[in-house]
């Protein structure tokens, strides 16, 4: 009997590490409230705390329990994957993306984005915009200013529920219509909630099975689906970084010098709009924007204009 118990608690201990994985991730440590329950959160004026509060746990996959059971398996088309080590091939492209806007964040990414004269790319969702007028604010911030480009993270981000919002690719598509129009995008770019997935011309990769009839849906109506190289995760509430400044840098740096990227020669951050609301993450983004730009062979460069 007391094998069974220890058998038992070492399945839960690891079942607990599969589920700790992210896409599109957060931080874990956030005190934080489950946005699957947006659609149905009543509207309140200037409602930040409750959005921030919310979107912290919006790309888990804690709930998604298909993540087990798929791999990353799906390549279509050639990636030269030639081992550059090599700094002077110019340029190289840097693609600063921030999901989930607008937040309480976004207006400080606004501002660094002009203080530092940088194109920066934000994927934002439909709901959020409609969630306050201050949120919605932000975002007329953003289309307003010519450094930042505005794209399309869906309208619900999938209640938190990703394989069940897969499951059904023609109302996935429609939700990210929804958004589109609900917006008033112009550029037919998408991220997909939850998941690491590209789709751009001919080549594509895709990580999890269950978002793939939805990626061909959209890349058959005209849109580039847009995934990301490597990710920084900063505590919302403490500003803690999981990667410091320069070990960000210097991953972000090899990813080019090697090749490795999605495409070579370029190389997609994703971050969050709310992990800049402290004065902390502010500085941290400052700090990694400097450094980048020492560098003599890089640019920042729009998502839109990401090589087919």
């Amino acid at each position: 009997m007391r094998k069974l118990v220890n058998s038992g608690v070492v399945w839960v201990g690891l079942s607990i590490s599969i589920f700790g994985f992210y896409s599109c991730n957060q931080s874990g440590t956030n005190k934080v409230q489950n946005v699957g329950a947006v659609d149905s959160m009543p509207p309140k004026k200037d409602s930040l705390l409750a959005v921030q509060d919310s979107i912290s746990k919006v790309d888990s996959l804690r709930k998604d329990t298909i993540t087990k059971m798929e791999e990353n398996v799906d390549y279509k088309g050639t990636k030269d994957t030639t081992v550059l080590l090599t700094d002077t091939v110019s340029p190289r492209y840097i693609y600063l993306t921030f999901d989930d806007g607008p937040l309480n964040g976004s207006q400080h990414l606004d501002s660094i984005a002009t203080a530092k004269g940088i194109k920066i790319n934000a994927f934002l969702i439909g709901n959020h915009d409609k969630m306050s007028k201050k949120l919605h604010s932000f975002t007329e911030r953003y289309k307003n200013n010519p450094l930042v480009d505005c794209y399309n993270h869906s309208y619900w981000h999938a209640h938190n529920k990703y394989s069940t919002f897969y499951s059904n690719p023609q109302t996935a598509f429609e939700d990210f219509e929804l958004a589109e129009q609900s917006l008033g995008l112009t550029h037919k770019i998408v991220r997909l909630p939850g998941r690491n997935i590209w789709y751009i011309g001919d080549r594509k990769k895709v990580d999890l099975k269950s978002g793939a009839s939805t990626a061909e849906l959209l890349h058959q109506n005209g849109y580039k689906v847009i995934g990301w190289d490597c990710e920084w995760k900063i505590n919302g509430v403490t500003g803690k970084p999981d990667l410091s400044v320069n070990q960000l840098y210097t991953q972000m740096k090899n990813l080019l010098r090697k090749g490795t990227s999605y495409t070579k020669n370029n190389v997609v951050l994703l971050t969050h709009d709310n992990m800049y609301q402290t004065k902390k993450g502010q500085r941290l983004l400052s700090d990694l924007i400097d450094s980048l730009k020492q560098h003599p062979n890089y640019r920042f460069e729009f998502v839109r204009n990401y090589p087919q």
